[in-house]
């Protein structure tokens, strides 16, 4: 004689002394885990959440200064305020990849610095397209080296970011003053000067380039697996590498385009001055791209990285400083005026969550 088990029965009727148990898939069954799509959600409403509050912010701000800002609203001040901005939006596309993978930049202004010491002595000691080419190119690549090094100091050595960059920090603004000498490089060099002054249509091309940047990076963080596997290691970086993702190279290329970038901005920033002192460039320039980064949405703690909310928080950063400044009050109190906007960004961050 054959026996027929009923398992259907034995799995539906709980035997005795036992609770019954819901199934898996059932409606008893607890949610443990979160969909992608349900993430991906989640991302889009922080993002949007995000870039609302911070136009709204930039708009109230513009909307005071045309009410008590005598002069606010004409083409100059227009200008003024867009191309002083530009360095701001430049460093702090790069400081939102690093701030993306969990960790910080301090040393863009010392690389800024360096690139804005090797120029001149590249196109003024070599005549030329050649040398006005080089003065280009060498500079963001010497740049591009510190970022390397903080980025191997972070990723071989495990040295905590912001003790890894704090080394450039002190030491890449000596740097370039060693090679200088400490001596202010004056030129007039209209041809390499066209990156911040020249003009496309009426416009400074220095906005175009910012502009043209902000849309690339935004692209790259958005649309390809560098910008997915920057932000899975910013949100946790066990996991991605558990997962396969190669977290040291990611950290070091988001490294190595900060001070490039941080690079460029140094080209810029003495085409303007139309002379290089190691001294003063990109000084500061650090507490601007963090405040920038912070208050356009892209945690601190990483996983995040929103490249268009730099952009609207550097603006916020500079209209702050122009209504300041237009109000009588001094530039120094600008800095603790970010310093205390870096700390509300974060208190918001954290309560929006």
């Amino acid at each position: 004689m054959v026996f027929k088990l009923d398992t259907e029965s034995m799995q539906s009727e709980p035997q005795a002394g036992q609770e019954a148990r819901p199934q898996p898939g059932s409606e008893a069954s607890p949610q443990r885990t979160s969909s992608p799509t349900s993430q991906a959600t989640g991302v889009r409403n922080w993002r949007r959440l995000a870039m609302q509050r911070e136009v709204i912010v930039l708009l109230a701000m513009v909307l005071f200064n045309l009410i008590f800002t005598p002069h606010f609203w004409s083409l100059q001040t227009f200008n003024v305020n867009l191309t002083q901005v530009v360095t701001i939006v430049i460093v702090g596309i790069g400081m939102t990849l690093v701030v993306a993978t969990g960790g910080i930049d301090l040393s863009v202004g010392a690389s800024m610095a360096i690139s804005g010491a090797l120029a001149p002595m590249l196109f003024l000691n070599i005549p030329g397209p050649g040398g006005i080419a080089l003065a280009f190119v060498l500079p963001v690549l010497a740049a591009a080296l510190c970022g390397v090094f903080n980025g191997l100091l972070v990723t071989r050595l495990a040295v905590q970011p912001i003790v890894a960059t704090l080394v450039l920090f002190i030491a890449g603004r000596g740097i370039a003053q060693v090679v200088t000498d400490g001596s202010l490089q004056a030129f007039n060099t209209p041809a390499f000067q066209w990156i911040a002054l020249g003009k496309v249509a009426g416009v400074p091309f220095q906005v175009l380039l910012m502009l043209a940047l902000v849309v690339a990076f935004a692209w790259v963080v958005r649309k390809t697996l560098f910008g997915q596997y920057l932000l899975i290691t910013g949100g946790n970086e066990k996991a991605a590498y558990l997962s396969g993702v190669p977290t040291a190279s990611v950290k070091l290329i988001a490294y190595t385009l900060c001070a490039a970038l941080a690079g460029l901005a140094g080209l810029i920033s003495i085409s303007v001055n139309s002379s290089s002192d190691a001294n003063v460039v990109g000084l500061g320039i650090e507490l601007d791209a963090i405040a920038a980064v912070a208050v356009g949405g892209t945690a601190l703690t990483g996983g995040k990285a929103f490249i268009g909310g730099t952009l609207v928080g550097a603006l916020i950063i500079q209209l702050l400083r122009y209504t300041l400044l237009a109000h009588g009050i001094p530039d120094a109190a600008a800095l603790v005026v970010k310093a205390g906007i870096i700390v509300a960004a974060v208190y918001v961050q954290r309560r929006s969550r």
